[in-house]
């Protein structure tokens, strides 16, 4: 169960999180898991919901919407969420994935997101997603260390070391084993790796599945105060959010808001999906919430002007190696505490309204925060922050844990921050805004 008791527990949680999440799938299989071994009930979303206080979640794809109503909640009630999102960059797995050559076997992969590709060369890595059957059914599977990108031995390229370029077409195709793509099938490898089930691969009518590395995530530092982890963007507020919200769900408070997580999926491909912030996912959850709180459609007017999104995602901590990439007024440390993103393009959705909460949630927290602004000439991403501000017209403030390594394989932040982003979650959960 996610603690908030410590920075060591939860250090600890969000690494057996992140090691059952390989996928956005499995993501929110594990956070639908522990909330329902917390009380919490799941809704179907074909089903007609009852209204009233109680603690709930849906699963809609690779996206999780939970919530708690509390006691005393009416048709004017305002939503506090914590929003974040379950995918990362990564590589997909092609349409006729079984591929090789010269006595390899292959498989055909695809880029998702932005991954930094040298980080990925040399590395255990496995497959992971959802096989969806002809029959319509869903099976999670998850192979294991079985692949690998190698990288050309320097004596193949004697001017490796002074740059190197990687063709995503030509390099980034990985190998899993030895003989002739003919006598092998990568989908029967994938169905023989589903849990709890017998699955024919030639039943297999469509898979959502991705590449994962396999290293288990590791406290280190000369003082423990390191944590390295894959997927840390953006498992770390994802789990921070669930941590938040099940502690959150003990003890409500009558009249509290309504305390949300929404953990989105496809976040760092633009979100532009039935489970992405830019769908109606979220919008869905929150007027079917009002509707069983009986609100006419000006009392949802109102629930929505009386809400909050906090827009959780990794951000930046200033890299000793390169601080001349980062604003030289700005720079975020590890164990720093959380950051408060700001752009003034609103490429994050932080205003001087959001700072100021923000900064009263981390001082009722006992949490530190830091600020970060992107250097002028370096233009900086963005999250689902813009995106519900947007189409939900709900304030919306951008933080996040600060990582070095953002977009590897592999990528680091400090021990202390995920903690402290999950306790002022807690906080932001109970506080009437």
């Amino acid at each position: 169960m996610p603690s908030l008791a410590s920075a060591a527990d939860h250090i600890q949680d969000l690494g057996a999180y992140v090691s059952a999440s390989p996928s956005s799938f499995h993501a929110v299989h594990e956070a639908g898991r522990r909330l329902e071994e917390a009380g919490f009930v799941r809704l179907d979303e074909l089903q007609p919901w009852e209204g009233g206080p109680g603690q709930y979640f849906i699963i809609r794809d690779g996206a999780l919407i939970a919530w708690v109503v509390p006691e005393g909640a009416g048709p004017a009630t305002g939503f506090n969420i914590l929003g974040a999102h379950t995918d990362s960059p990564t590589f997909k797995l092609k349409p006729k994935p079984t591929t090789g050559a010269h006595g390899w076997l292959q498989a055909g992969v695809e880029v998702y997101g932005g991954p930094l590709l040298n980080s990925w060369l040399d590395r255990e890595l496995q497959l992971a997603g959802r096989l969806v059957m002809l029959d319509g059914t869903e099976h999670l599977t998850a192979t294991g260390p079985m692949l690998r990108f190698p990288q050309l031995a320097i004596h193949l390229d004697r001017a490796v070391n002074d740059g190197l370029a990687l063709d995503k077409q030509r390099h980034m195709n990985p190998v899993w084993g030895l003989g002739n793509p003919a006598d092998a099938d990568l989908l029967a490898v994938l169905a023989s790796h589903v849990s709890g089930a017998s699955v024919d691969p030639a039943h297999i009518g469509g898979y959502d599945v991705v590449m994962v590395d396999t290293q288990a995530p590791s406290v280190f530092g000369g003082n423990g105060e390191f944590f390295a982890s894959g997927r840390l963007d953006n498992l770390s507020s994802t789990h921070a959010g669930l941590a938040a919200l099940i502690a959150h769900a003990s003890a409500p408070g009558t009249g509290s808001p309504i305390a949300v997580l929404a953990a989105f999926d496809h976040e760092e491909i633009g979100s532009n999906s039935r489970s992405g912030a830019c769908g109606p996912i979220l919008e869905d959850v929150l007027v079917r919430i009002s509707d069983g709180l009986g609100a006419t459609v000006s009392q949802r007017r109102q629930a929505l002007a009386a809400s909050f999104c906090v827009s959780a995602d990794a951000g930046h901590a200033v890299h000793p190696n390169y601080a001349e990439r980062h604003d030289p007024a700005n720079h975020p440390v590890l164990n720093g505490g959380p950051l408060l993103k700001i752009n003034a393009n609103q490429r994050y959705a932080t205003d001087a309204p959001g700072a100021a909460l923000w900064a009263r949630l981390c001082a009722d927290a006992g949490v530190p925060y830091q600020e970060f602004v992107s250097n002028n000439a370096i233009p900086c991403g963005s999250t689902i922050g813009p995106l519900t501000a947007t189409r939900l017209g709900i304030r919306t403030v951008d933080v996040g844990v600060p990582l070095l390594s953002m977009h590897s394989a592999r990528e680091l932040c400090g021990v202390e921050d995920p903690w402290r982003l999950a306790t002022v979650t807690a906080q932001f959960f109970r506080t009437a805004v």
